[in-house]
């Protein structure tokens, strides 16, 4: 955990390479994973650098792949994994070719930096060859499907046509006789309809246009029809039952046939460029009176469909059978492709300062210094170069230096959880580190419930059930997220169980698991009946083993009495978690030298916060530990007679005696309190009390805390109701610290920077010095809005903190009013309406308190540590370390 607590050591290194041997060395290094070079090429666009033309090739390539990618997704076919990245890695990448043939990026003719420029060359031959083949062929499918289409719709038209001439052309020609319009000639209003009847004028004979349209578009295209030609047209449509394939994009298209009527040459013209407009296809017919014609059309027709058909699905077959082949080895090509196109876009970067030599500088790991030594050697080695390699430290000063952390499965999860937010500085106190224990525990105070946080946490140990398969497979964005945070899902169900058993609240319900240390005198007891303990005050036997006694859930005063703990546990962990954070700032101070920001920055921030709110949990504490039922029995007053004269719950120290009842002689009202003050009857509070603290209360009466710590600073001086002796002291001097370190923290630090600014540069001119107050006039603005961030802020961050009472008051709510509404007020009814209610019950728990509460809890915990916790000393200003690495780049790919 130390390691995790900073950031790993960086060096800033430069090498030399030979040019022959650059390949080679960048395929140890990126299987490496340790260093991030720096571009020493700023100045040249992408088009100028020394292997763009390689690069190109690689983007050639991964064109063809994902053509490859496609087709195959056409068909339904998966593409085969090629395994493990790191065996895919160490093992020698080879291509399979025509034949069998392979080819091994490791071969070790022409060495590595031969085989890497081959393995191009015999991908590109490779790939061109199966991408002009898959291309032909899927030319050739279209034609096909076009061809094919067309007889299929010309059958349709044929069909229609037909079908409309035999039955609807005569039953029309029937009705215009009977309407009475002999001047229309109705027995001419079809073209051969009626031969016998016709008459010699064949002029008046109507003309037809048959065809095919979308019928998405058929309702626009009779419109259309309708207003061009002024509604001097018949047109009649006829769906087309079986979808007809777009040749181009291999959708189905619903079409319908139809026909149109029409009698003037110009409306045949306007006709046509509306069929072109909207992509219908035209066919001719022959005459329909000509049955035998229409018929022989037909069945040549069918066989050429049939034809075509055949020919279609080998096509098909053959394109599918290829993309079988190219769905097994799409993928390690890719990675292959990656791979070598990675390795050219580093060599962009390195700069030719000598003819022959390569130079790269970049970041790398302290740890792996050697390791890179050791590739760059073996590659030049390998290569049989007299010339040797220069790995070497670049001297400061260095740019400023990547942020790495070295993090495993468990915490991987929370490091990508605090560098959502922001990447910390080189070497800063890492978050991560705390949040991975906060973060999990802070969802659990606010979820608390062991039914509830059962079914996170089994829901956890499902996806670590499933750790090794996840790992291998494609995951989704929210599947991949789940995964990626698995110890996290499982330690929030872990703590929220834990606060659940504190809490001692399940489904809404008290678990008497350890026997409650309360009773009530009857067996049944009824609403307003009042529980004694069993046992002593302050004894163990009166106390309850762990979490709350159950007896709480049915009080009267339930609550009152959770609010108050669950606030008052909101109010302990929120200061506790915000006073570390600041004391992380002084260990950033310490660690990085810097001198004025740990003596005027975290000390005085340091003593505000312990003067206020960290004296606030101290009387929180203190208020939890005193035995009030003892300060107040010695403040009351008794009856010597009665029976609670000589209670044991007396235990305060008077005189030097604890817990002993002094003598009652009678006078006044006749009660005396157990330390012997004779009661007058109209006594004040302060007078019974023996403790003699000052005040109303004089330390009997618990104290109101908020009303307490208020007072602090609106009547410093005066504790009404004090807890210990000399308490208005110890406040007045812990108002006076927090009041001295406000200014403290406001002008010090600028100060002592001025007068560090002013001893470097006492010999300035008049201009520097203009230049000198305009930096401290900044300093001191930013130093006051730091001031004003840190003082408001623990006000508000604190209350901010109050939502871990307020979420787990809410949760616990709203399970009782689903219990208690959903399943007692059925239970009494009958089996079926206790069947409906447990539905309502699961439903509205699985809805509302396993999936939205989840997610609620879940973010108002991220903003505690975003805001309230890192803000106090976290800058999230760093560079992220981004190593050369092909096992991250073949990560991301698959991803």
């Amino acid at each position: 955990m130390a390691r995790w607590f900073r950031s790993e050591h960086m060096e800033y290194i430069s090498l030399i390479v030979n040019e022959d041997a650059a390949h080679g060395c960048l395929a140890d290094l990126g299987k490496l994973g340790a260093i991030q070079f720096t571009d020493l090429n700023p100045d040249l666009t992408p088009f100028q650098r020394r292997y763009v033309s390689y690069v190109r090739r690689c983007d050639e390539l991964e064109r063809k792949l994902r053509f490859f990618g496609s087709e195959c997704d056409n068909f339904g076919l998966n593409l085969e994994t090629a395994g493990d990245i790191d065996t895919f890695l160490d093992s020698n990448s080879s291509i399979v070719g025509r034949g069998g043939s392979t080819l091994s990026s490791g071969a070790p003719s022409g060495g590595k930096g031969a085989s890497g420029t081959q393995l191009l060359e015999s991908l590109e031959v490779e790939l061109e060859g199966y991408e002009s083949q898959l291309k032909e062929l899927n030319a050739y499918s279209e034609k096909l499907t076009r061809e094919y289409n067309e007889k299929v719709e010309l059958q349709e038209v044929l069909e229609k046509a037909r079908r409309f001439f035999m039955t609807d052309a005569p039953r029309l020609a029937v009705s215009e006789l009977s309407a009475g319009r002999s001047s229309s000639k109705p027995g001419a209003l079809l073209a051969g309809a009626h031969d016998d009847e016709a008459r010699a004028d064949l002029d008046m004979r109507f003309s037809s246009i048959t065809g095919v349209v979308s019928t998405e578009e058929k309702v626009r295209f009779e419109r259309m029809i309708f207003r061009a030609t002024r509604g001097n047209c018949y047109v009649r449509f006829a769906p087309i039952k079986q979808p007809i394939t777009d040749p181009e994009t291999g959708s189905l298209i619903e079409k319908c046939v139809f026909i149109v009527f029409f009698k003037s040459l110009s409306i045949e013209t306007k006709l046509k460029k509306i069929c072109d407009a909207f992509f219908a296809h035209r066919y001719s017919l022959p005459d329909m009176d000509d049955a035998p014609a229409v018929d022989r059309m037909l069945t040549e027709n069918a066989q050429e469909l049939v034809d075509s058909r055949t020919v279609l699905l080998k096509n098909q077959d053959t394109r599918f059978r290829l993309c079988q082949m190219l769905a097994q080895h799409t993928e390690r090509w890719t990675w292959i492709v990656l791979r070598e196109k990675a390795v050219y876009h580093t060599l962009n970067m390195f700069k030719a300062d000598v003819s022959g030599m390569l130079r790269g500088e970049g970041w790398v790991i302290s740890e792996s210094f050697e390791d890179v030594r050791a590739s760059v050697n073996r590659a030049h080695s390998d290569m049989d170069h007299n010339m040797p390699s220069h790995v070497d430290q670049v001297p400061k000063p260095w740019p400023t230096p990547p942020t790495h952390f070295t993090t495993n499965k468990f915490t991987y999860g929370y490091q990508e959880f605090v560098n959502t937010y922001g990447i910390p500085r080189y070497r800063e106190a890492n978050p991560a580190l705390f949040t991975a224990a906060t973060f999990p525990f802070l969802f659990g105070v606010m979820y608390g419930d062991i039914g509830h946080g059962l079914f996170l946490f089994s829901a956890g140990l499902y996806l670590l059930w499933n750790e090794e398969k996840n790992d291998k497979a494609k995951l989704d964005e929210m599947t991949g997220g789940l995964h990626m945070g698995r110890y996290m899902i499982t330690m929030m169900g872990f703590f929220a169980v834990y606060a659940g058993l504190v809490y001692n609240d399940c489904f809404s319900l008290g678990l008497n698991l350890f026997g409650t240390r309360w009773a009530f005198d009857s067996d049944e007891p009824e609403e307003g009946d009042v529980a004694e303990m069993t046992g002593q005050y302050g004894d163990g036997d009166s106390v309850y083993p762990f979490g709350l006694d159950p007896i709480w859930h049915v009080a009267a005063n339930e609550l009152l009495f959770f609010n108050s703990f669950k606030m008052k546990l909101s109010v302990i962990f929120g200061i506790l978690q915000m006073f570390t954070g600041t004391c992380l700032k002084g260990i950033n101070a310490v660690y990085f030298g810097k001198r004025l920001d740990f003596m005027f920055e975290f000390l005085p921030m340091v003593a505000f916060a312990s003067s206020l709110f960290v004296y606030m949990v101290i009387l929180i504490f203190m208020k939890w530990s005193i035995n009030w039922n003892s300060r107040m029995l010695s403040a009351t007053c008794l009856d010597p007679a009665s029976e609670g004269w000589g209670s044991a719950d007396y235990q305060e120290t008077v005189n030097g005696q604890t817990g002993v009842w002094a003598d009652c002689n009678g006078g006044g009202d006749g009660t005396c309190t157990p330390w012997g003050y004779v009661c007058q009857g109209n006594d004040e509070l302060a007078d019974k009390c023996p403790l003699d603290m000052g005040g109303s209360g004089d330390g009997c009466q618990p104290p109101n805390l908020i009303t307490a710590l208020i007072n602090i600073a609106l009547a410093p001086g005066s504790v009404d109701e004090p807890m210990y002796n000399g308490q208005a002291g110890v406040q007045n001097l812990l108002l006076a610290v927090a009041g001295i370190s406000v200014p403290v923290l406001l002008c010090a630090k600028p100060y002592f920077l001025s007068k560090e600014m002013a001893t470097h540069h006492h010999s300035a001119h008049d201009d520097e010095d203009e230049d000198e107050e305009h930096g401290f006039g900044e300093i001191l603005i930013h130093q006051a809005i730091e001031t004003i961030e840190f003082v408001l802020g623990m006000v508000s961050n604190t209350a901010s903190y109050l939502r871990l009472w307020a979420l787990s008051l809410a949760h616990s709510e709203l399970a009782t009013v689903f219990w208690e509404k959903a399943m007692l007020s059925t239970l009494n009814l009958n089996w079926f309406a206790t069947f409906i209610g447990y539905g309502v019950f699961a439903g509205t728990t699985f809805g509302v308190l396993l999936m939205m509460d989840v997610l609620e809890c879940f973010l108002h915990a991220l903003r505690l540590h975003w805001v309230e916790f890192q803000n106090k000393f976290f800058f999230a200003d760093g560079i992220r370390f981004a190593p050369y690495s092909f096992k991250q780049i073949l990560a991301d790919a698959s991803a």
